[in-house]
C-alpha cells in the first residue's frame, strides 16, 4: 500500500517530487563529503610526516609540497640553513615582534640509522624546545615527570650574549692537515676622519700537526695618508685557540670575549701597542656561512657588523686614546689556495651593508652569485643577490705604480626587491700576493657609497662610507 501511494504521489505531484528528490540527493552528497573529510583529517592527524601546532609552518624554499606530502618531511633530505638565525632574528627578532608571538623550531621524525655492533636499526627521531612547542599549541601531553627546557634548549632559542658570540665566533679545525689552511679574527677600527686600523690575528698551516703557527698583522692608515705595517710571527707553542669559544691567544696578543664584549691586546715590541674593547651593536651580526666542494672550504661570519671601540693605540712611543670609535669584526676560516674574493662593509645614517663572495680555483666551489645583506637596528632587513661588480676608472694607490678602480657599482635583487650600490673610491692600499708563476694585488679600499632601491615593498635610500676589498691582476713571471 505504501509503495502504491508513493508512486501515485510521484505521478500526480511531479514537480514537488523532483524537488524533494533533489534535496534528498544533495543532503546525502553533503553527508558523504563530510564523512570523507573527517576520515581524511583523522588519517592526517596520525601521519608521521605532518607537523602540528602553530598557525604557520616554515619550510625550505623550493620544496615540492606534493613530494613532501607523499614522502614526508622525514623521508626527504630537506633542512633550513642557519635555522638558529631564522629562529632568533628573522622570525623571532624585534622586527616581527608585533606579528609573531612565538617561534618553535622542530625536527620531526628524522630518519636515522642506529648501529649496534653488527646490527643496523632504522629509527625515527625528533627534537623540539618544550616551552616553544607549548607556546604554539604543540606541547606533548606528559603523563609523568617533567618536560622543560634544558640549558641546550635555552642556548638555542635565547642564548646569553656570551653564548651567542661564542657560537658565532668559535674556531675550527681542518678535516685533514693542510698547509693552506688559515683562520683569523679581523677587526677594523676608524679612529679619525682620515685614520683607521686593520688588525688581523691569524692561525695558519697544518694546524696542530706539521708546520703551523700564528701571526699578528696590523696595518695603520695615518691621518697624513701614509701606511704603517706591523707583523709578529708566533710559534705553535704560543698559540691557544678554542673550538667552542671566540678566545684566541698568539703569545702576548689576545682576543677575549666576555658577555658579548671583545677585548683585544696586540704587541710588537718597541713599535706597537694596542689595547681596546669592542661593543657590538645589538642585532647587527651575520650568521656563519660555509662553502664546501671536495677539498675546498671557505667559511665566514660577522659577529659585529657594527660596533664601537674604546681604547689606546700606540706607535713609536706616541699614544692616542679613543672613545666610541666605529668598529667592525669578522671571522674567516678555510683553505686559501688560489682563492680571491669580493668584499665590502659600509655604514650609512640608518643602514649597514655587507656584501661578499669567493672565487676559488675550482669554479664549481666559487661563490657566484654573491650576496648583499642590508641591516638596520632591528636586524637583517633583506639579503639580496648579485652576479657582477662593474669597476671603472683608475686612481693611484698608496703602493707606487699600482692603480685601483676609481668607482664601482653593483645591482642586487631578490624577487621584487632591487637595490643599486654605487661607490666612489677615496683611498686604496695594494698588497702584492704572489705565487710561483702569477702575481696579484690585494686591494683594500675606503670610499663613499650611495644606496637606492626598494626592499620589502618600501623605498630605501642611504649614504655613508665603507671599506671594500678586491683583487687585480699583477705581473706574470717566467
Amino acid at each position: 500500500m505504501l509503495l502504491i501511494l508513493a508512486f501515485r504521489h510521484l505521478a500526480v505531484r511531479k514537480a514537488r517530487s523532483l524537488v524533494l528528490l533533489a534535496g534528498f540527493a544533495i543532503g546525502v552528497g553533503v553527508m558523504i563529503v563530510l564523512l570523507s573529510v573527517g576520515e581524511a583529517m583523522l588519517t592526517q592527524s596520525r601521519d608521521v610526516a605532518l607537523v602540528g601546532g602553530g598557525e604557520l609552518t616554515v619550510l625550505p624554499q623550493g620544496i615540492d609540497l606534493e613530494a613532501m606530502r607523499t614522502g614526508g618531511i622525514s623521508g626527504m633530505f630537506f633542512g633550513i640553513d642557519r635555522a638558529r638565525y631564522v629562529t632568533r632574528q628573522i622570525l623571532g627578532g624585534p622586527r616581527e615582534a608585533g606579528v609573531i608571538r612565538a617561534v618553535a623550531p622542530v625536527i620531526e621524525n628524522k630518519l636515522l640509522y642506529l648501529h649496534a655492533g653488527s646490527r643496523t636499526v632504522v629509527v625515527r627521531a625528533g627534537g623540539e624546545v618544550p616551552s616553544r612547542a607549548r607556546a604554539v599549541g604543540a606541547g606533548l601531553q606528559v603523563r609523568t615527570g617533567a618536560w622543560d627546557d634544558s640549558p641546550a634548549d635555552l642556548a638555542y632559542v635565547a642564548p646569553t650574549p656570551q653564548q651567542l658570540y661564542d657560537q658565532l665566533d668559535h674556531f675550527h679545525l681542518p678535516a685533514v692537515p693542510d698547509s693552506t689552511w688559515g683562520e683569523w679574527h679581523y677587526f677594523n677600527i676608524v679612529t679619525g676622519p682620515q685614520e683607521w686600523w686593520y688588525v688581523t690575528m691569524l692561525v695558519g698551516g697544518a694546524v696542530l700537526t706539521g708546520r703551523w703557527g700564528g701571526q699578528l698583522i696590523v696595518t695603520h692608515r695615518r691621518s697624513d695618508g701614509r701606511y704603517e705595517r706591523f707583523t709578529e710571527a708566533i710559534a705553535p707553542d704560543g698559540v691557544r685557540l678554542d673550538t667552542a669559544a671566540a678566545d684566541l691567544a698568539l703569545g702576548p696578543n689576545i682576543v677575549r670575549q666576555r658577555g658579548g664584549v671583545y677585548t683585544l691586546s696586540a704587541r710588537v715590541p718597541g713599535r706597537l701597542q694596542i689595547d681596546f674593547v669592542l661593543h657590538p651593536s645589538p642585532h647587527r651580526y651575520f650568521p656563519p656561512a660555509e662553502l664546501r666542494a671536495d677539498a675546498f672550504v671557505s667559511g665566514y661570519v660577522v659577529p659585529a657588523l657594527a660596533g664601537t671601540a674604546d681604547g689606546r693605540f700606540c706607535t713609536g712611543g706616541v699614544c692616542r686614546s679613543v672613545t666610541g670609535a666605529p668598529a667592525y669584526h669578522d671571522h674567516n676560516w678555510g683553505v686559501w689556495r688560489d682563492v680571491t674574493w669580493e668584499w665590502g662593509v659600509a655604514h650609512g645614517r640608518s643602514l649597514d651593508l655587507l656584501y661578499g663572495g669567493v672565487y676559488a680555483a675550482d669554479s664549481a666551489a666559487g661563490g657566484s652569485p654573491f650576496f648583499m645583506a642590508v641591516v638596520d637596528s632591528l636586524g637583517t632587513r633583506q639579503v639580496v643577490r648579485f652576479r657582477t661588480i662593474r669597476y671603472s676608472g683608475s686612481r693611484p694607490t698608496a703602493t707606487p705604480g699600482v692603480m685601483s678602480p676609481e668607482r664601482f657599482e653593483l645591482l642586487a635583487a631578490r624577487e621584487a626587491d632591487t637595490v643599486r650600490l654605487s661607490v666612489v673610491v677615496e683611498d686604496a692600499l695594494a698588497t702584492a700576493m704572489g705565487a710561483a708563476d702569477f702575481r696579484r694585488y690585494f686591494l683594500q679600499m675606503r670610499g663613499r657609497f650611495v644606496l637606492a632601491g626598494r626592499l620589502a615593498g618600501a623605498a630605501v635610500s642611504d649614504s655613508g662610507r665603507g671599506f671594500f676589498e678586491t683583487y687585480i691582476p699583477g705581473i706574470r713571471t717566467r
